[in-house]
């Protein structure tokens, strides 16, 4: 794939006290209060309200639109090799003033898997972990691209593509997975439960990364996204030491925030591959047993109204000018989607009736 790549490794959460149980690897939902008073999960599933509020905002929905807006109006002054992931994608400096990652899909389809991935997590109600992307199309003599029409001719882009341009984002840091998907993980080659005791003992920080992390593993299984997560536990076969390693695709803020990189095997190419890569992906879903009250909200929803494509179709129809150069989710895309959103709505109420 190919995220912004200066970074440095930092600590994951500890594995001390965790212990084996016979729960199918689940977040624990009982767990003493927090340092402050307050236990970290209300009801049985759901993180704290409290909680949540230390979460950091990410990217605010005016910020993005802003940013998107400028995007679009500014012509790419240029074009620089590395920092964006693989060889064919570029770095732009926009004529505002701003950065952003060039992406040149192998094929279309990793572009659609980006745009679309960018906005199910806005229907998801968490579009704000992703950079703001917006699609561009390669014109050499067209005005956005005119200053950079030498670079053009030697990146070897076909005329007429469609890219994704996603803002750049100084200072992030690399992350490693924390329990009860880090180091660990491996020892059975299956995943681990976060214990209670251990829930309620760790730091605000790493309650409030855990928060952020049931979002990531909900939505990739949702986009059937392989190329994160997923990559690294399929690596445990020949790399034991795999999950002490950064997670692909995955970055932290300086405030702490995580960042949901580069999407493209969502939704159309992970689509495609199911059968090898829901193994990983469907015991992933079910070591989560705790959730984001608004998450699973939009879950029920999308699932009471059988809706999670229409509205996809709409918001990616109704933000994205360029929506119809690449198309939609074909129909059978359509109720692969629908259907992992039920899926992930019965292992939801599952976990209630735990």
């Amino acid at each position: 794939g190919g995220g912004q790549k200066t970074f440095r490794a930092l600590l994951a959460v500890p594995a001390a006290g965790r212990e084996e149980r016979g729960d199918g690897g689940r977040i624990s939902a009982s767990a003493p209060p927090l340092a402050g008073g307050s236990p970290p999960v209300e009801r049985g599933i759901f993180w704290s309200r409290e909680l949540e509020e230390q979460v950091p905002p990410g990217f605010a929905a005016e910020e993005a639109a802003a940013w998107l807006a400028a995007a679009r109006a500014a012509r790419v002054s240029s074009l620089e090799r590395g920092g964006c992931g693989r060889s064919s994608n570029r770095l732009a400096r926009l004529s505002d003033g701003s950065r952003a990652c060039v992406r040149y899909g192998i094929n279309p389809e990793q572009i659609q898997g980006e745009a679309l991935s960018y906005h199910l997590a806005g229907v998801l109600g968490m579009q704000e972990r992703l950079p703001p992307m917006a699609l561009a199309l390669v014109e050499a003599r067209g005005r956005q691209w005119e200053p950079v029409r030498d670079e053009l001719r030697g990146s070897h882009w076909a005329e007429g593509a469609v890219v994704s341009l996603t803002r750049w984002v100084d200072n992030l840091t690399a992350v490693v997975a924390p329990a009860p998907w880090g180091a660990e993980s491996g020892a059975g080659r299956r995943l681990q439960p976060l214990s209670a005791g251990e829930l309620g003992g760790l730091p605000p920080e790493q309650l409030v990364e855990l928060v952020q992390w049931s979002d990531l593993i909900l939505f990739d299984y949702l986009t059937a996204n392989f190329d994160r997560l997923v990559s690294n536990l399929f690596s445990l076969q020949w790399d034991p030491r795999v999950m002490r390693r950064a997670t692909s695709n995955l970055l932290r803020a300086p405030d702490g925030g995580l960042v949901f990189l580069d999407n493209e095997a969502g939704l159309v190419h992970g689509y495609r591959l199911l059968a090898m890569w829901d193994p990983y992906n469907e015991p992933l879903l079910r070591s989560v047993c705790v959730f984001r009250e608004g998450t699973a909200r939009r879950v029920a929803e999308l699932h009471r109204r059988r809706s999670a494509a229409a509205e996809l179709r709409r918001r990616y129809r109704a933000r994205e000018p360029l929506w119809a150069r690449l198309g939609f989710l074909s129909e059978r895309q359509a109720e692969l989607l629908q259907a992992r959103v039920d899926f992930v709505h019965r292992h939801i109420a599952h976990c209630r009736a735990q």
